[in-house]
């Protein structure tokens, strides 16, 4: 018999509460200054609330059928993680504030409270059910653009992303039955059938090498406002899951150097620039999870960082992307060029994120990514630490220069628009201050670290690194000029570029198409028995669910029986562990 929910304090409740609460009444209000409101102040009161503990501990208890959720574990590690996610949700509010979308605002809500659900979780259930939340909740900001491409994209992304849930809770149930925990922590190791299920689940969501196709594949397909949020919360919850449960895990290291280097490739060749930032998230997210894998407190340490400091100034070059794809209508670099001249501040605040992700001195990413360069020297990871080198060279030819390159200087085509709006100046110059903030003051940064007292003692503005460093900059930026000048550099054409996905395209589609007839008859079965359901009831109670209800008519063919199996699997799995 499940036991009745008992929560063992209200003294200390989870920052991801406001912001998931803040959503569902969302979906209640229909005027559009009450819920942009909210979108702003559910992230003041998390932060409030993040602020609440004195203590590193576990907190926000609840007794569910035998077991102990735990739903705010406040330690080092999920404190910078969670206070970033906090940050990004407040950006992700005001700079949506022009839009009169009432399901984006209740998803992007839902969507950022379930990451930071995610990162408190103290155990696999609860991971396993904000997991879930982050995917279901997450892929109404990429159908939000409402056309056949962003549908499609976002069954692939859809499917993907279940499949991580279901993985994840294979793995957590195999690994409870054979030791009887289901904590997550350091313990979990990918030399068990659970362990390393678990870990497959983790690498789907932070987009590892032939897993990463969903990343490119719906986020230039999101909405304006949806790229920037997507492109905050899912795949750096990974990185935290990783770094929760495999650190130290050498085979990271190896990954992630791949992570790294791969994307600089298609990066180069690629028109859509919301696709390019897609890859040059990739290869971001490899140096974290190099510094996962060599697992030293330092390298912990600049994954941490790197991640804090990524989200900021990711959000800001999508957001400067957003602006003109808001304006212009195209985000195309074949179809963009002059732009500096009609928007000079969203081209301002571009190039500060532009040299942040480049990892110029004085800027955010130069204090993180040193961190994570250091460690892997230390340990003479010396293959590992040249593919980085090449990999940072890379991303400041694709990030750092290609980005406002061909948005707002190249080949002048002639268009004259309106500069950003207000609200979407004032989210692009917020992250762009904390980019030159944590920059200088790179102390606040490294005191927010898990290993405060191993970053304190590093100094990151030395003259060998700053010299060293400048000097690949310079060296990339002058290849790249003379590329431009003799027209070697990759001309911008429409055109579309094949990447691992043509594997799943090509060999894969009949099972696709397998799959969603089944999918499409279980939803025709689902709709029966509702149907027969609310005929025996004589009301209406079910109306919104039947075949021609309006939930139907909103949600793509075959996602209800998605979610009712899933909702199915979890009821079976709770009975199971019922006592």
């Amino acid at each position: 018999m499940i036991e009745t929910f008992h929560i063992e304090s209200l003294a200390h409740v989870s920052p991801a509460w406001p912001v998931i609460i803040a959503g569902l009444v969302a979906a209640l209000i229909s005027h559009n200054h009450v819920r942009k409101a909210l979108a702003l102040l559910a992230p003041i009161l998390a932060l409030l609330l993040w602020f609440n503990p004195t203590t590193t501990g576990t907190f926000g208890l609840i007794e569910f059928g035998g077991f102990t959720l735990e739903t705010f574990r406040y330690d080092n590690l999920s404190r910078i993680w969670s206070l970033v996610f906090i940050i990004a949700a407040f950006i992700n509010g005001l700079y949506g504030l022009h839009e009169k979308d009432r399901l984006a605002d209740v998803m992007g809500l839902i969507y950022s409270g379930a990451g930071l659900g995610a990162v408190f979780a103290g155990d696999l259930l609860t991971l396993f059910f904000f997991w879930e939340l982050t995917a279901i909740s997450s892929v109404f900001l990429i159908w939000g653009s409402r056309n056949n491409a962003s549908y499609k994209a976002g069954l692939r992304y859809l499917g993907i992303h279940i499949l991580s849930g279901v993985l994840l809770l294979a793995g957590a149930v195999i690994r409870a039955s054979e030791t009887g925990s289901w904590a997550f922590d350091g313990s979990l190791s990918i030399d068990t059938i659970g362990g390393f299920l678990i870990f497959i689940a983790f690498g789907i969501k932070c987009a590892f090498p032939f897993l990463h196709n969903w990343l490119q594949d719906a986020y230039p397909k999101a909405t304006i406002t949806g790229a920037v949020v997507l492109s905050a919360f899912t795949t750096k919850l990974a990185v935290y899951a990783l770094a929760r449960g495999y650190a130290g895990t050498e085979i990271l290291i190896y990954i992630g150097a791949v992570m790294t280097a791969f994307p600089v490739f298609f990066a180069v060749v690629e028109n859509d620039l919301r696709k390019v930032l897609s890859y040059s998230l990739n290869n971001q997210l490899g140096f974290m999870v190099v510094g996962i894998g060599v697992g030293t407190e330092l390298a912990l340490n600049g994954a941490a960082a790197h991640a804090f400091v990524h989200i900021i100034y990711k959000a800001l070059l999508f957001m400067s992307m957003g602006a003109v794809l808001h304006r212009v209508g195209t985000v195309k670099g074949s179809e963009l060029g002059g732009l500096f001249k009609s928007m000079p501040a969203t081209t301002f605040f571009c190039l500060i994120g532009a040299a942040s992700i480049s990892a110029f001195p004085l800027f955010s990413g130069f204090v993180a990514k040193a961190l994570t360069l250091a460690a892997v020297a230390q340990e003479h990871h010396t293959l590992v630490w040249l593919v980085l080198v090449f990999a940072s060279a890379g991303v400041l030819e694709h990030s750092g220069i290609k980005i406002p390159y061909f948005a707002f200087f190249a080949h002048d085509k002639g268009l004259r628009v309106r500069e950003a709006p207000v609200n979407m100046l004032m989210a692009m110059g917020l992250a762009a201050l904390l980019c030159v903030y944590l920059g200088i003051h790179y102390g606040v940064l490294y005191e927010l670290v898990p290993y405060p007292e191993a970053a304190l003692y590093y100094e990151p503005y030395t003259f060998d690194h700053i010299v060293g460093q400048m000097q690949l900059l310079l060296a990339a930026m002058f290849a790249f000029t003379v590329l431009v000048r003799f027209k070697l550099y990759p001309e911008e054409k429409r055109s579309v570029n094949v990447d691992f996905d043509w594997i799943y395209r090509r060999f894969l589609d009949g099972a696709a198409r397998w799959a969603w007839q089944m999918i499409d008859r279980l939803n025709a079965a689902v709709g029966n028995v509702v149907s027969s359901v609310q005929s025996r009831m004589g009301g209406k109670a079910f109306e919104i669910f039947s075949p021609g209800g309006q939930l139907s008519r909103d949600i793509p063919s075959g996602v209800l029986a998605i979610w009712t199996s899933a909702l199915l699997a979890v009821v079976l799995l709770i009975a199971y562990l019922a006592p």
